[in-house]
């Protein structure tokens, strides 16, 4: 009797801890809804350059950061990379000049598998040269965090899965043929860590961050 109510107790155990770590891939952002119907109801155009991405990618405004009137904001704060793949048409119907993708802090901070993260990277990319084959692809780098901040807990001491998957992204570039801008090091301090000046409170970018960003991202947009 002992011995199988141990074996119970273990059974239980395992049960209980799997049930814990199942993904929640129908998870999103309370904004995502209302953000997404917004998004069809705007005109497209194939000369677009699409930011698409999550909160990092929504905090910016664009067309102005980079004064290119062609600049649309597809950033919803919280998204995920399944979020991406559920909306992704929005952006590919308009068959856009150019599509900058940046995702995956929030699935990292949400404890999906890395390869998870990735497959779904490959079906992004493969989407979109299927369903808007002229349209350039750049995937950019996950950004690092830091943790000194204490604000975002979740995000935070997961380092590794960052460097891993960007490591990941770079021969997802090579091998799907679209363009990789390696961000994650020119917001890094001498700690590794996402540098404070570009940051308020470890995650997200201040307006410092952003005209980094716009900088790195010019040599990328000047044939537009």
């Amino acid at each position: 009797m002992m011995k199988r109510y141990v074996f119970l107790v273990v059974i239980l155990t395992v049960t209980v801890g799997m049930a814990q770590n199942e993904m929640d891939t129908t998870y999103r952002p309370k904004t995502y809804p209302v953000q997404v119907r917004q998004f069809r109801t705007y005109p497209n155009d194939t000369s677009d350059i699409i930011f698409l991405g999550n909160s990092i990618t929504a905090r910016a405004h664009w067309n102005e950061l980079l004064q290119i009137p062609k600049a649309r904001n597809r950033g919803i704060s919280g998204d995920t990379t399944f979020g991406i793949l559920e909306r992704l048409d929005e952006v590919t119907e308009g068959h856009p000049a150019k599509v900058f993708l940046l995702i995956g802090i929030n699935d990292i901070s949400r404890n999906f598998p890395d390869e998870i993260i990735l497959q779904n990277y490959r079906k992004i990319i493969h989407r979109i040269q299927k369903e808007s084959p002229e349209t350039k692809i750049y995937i950019e780098t996950i950004l690092p965090v830091n943790a000194l901040f204490e604000v975002y807990e979740r995000h935070y001491h997961k380092d590794e899965h960052i460097i891993h998957i960007n490591k990941e992204l770079k021969k997802l570039a090579k091998q799907t043929s679209v363009k990789l801008i390696d961000i994650y090091p020119e917001f890094l301090d001498a700690q590794g860590h996402l540098d404070p000046d570009y940051t308020d409170e470890g995650l997200h970018l201040n307006e410092n961050g952003y005209l980094k960003w716009a900088e790195i991202l010019k040599p990328y947009l000047d044939k537009y």
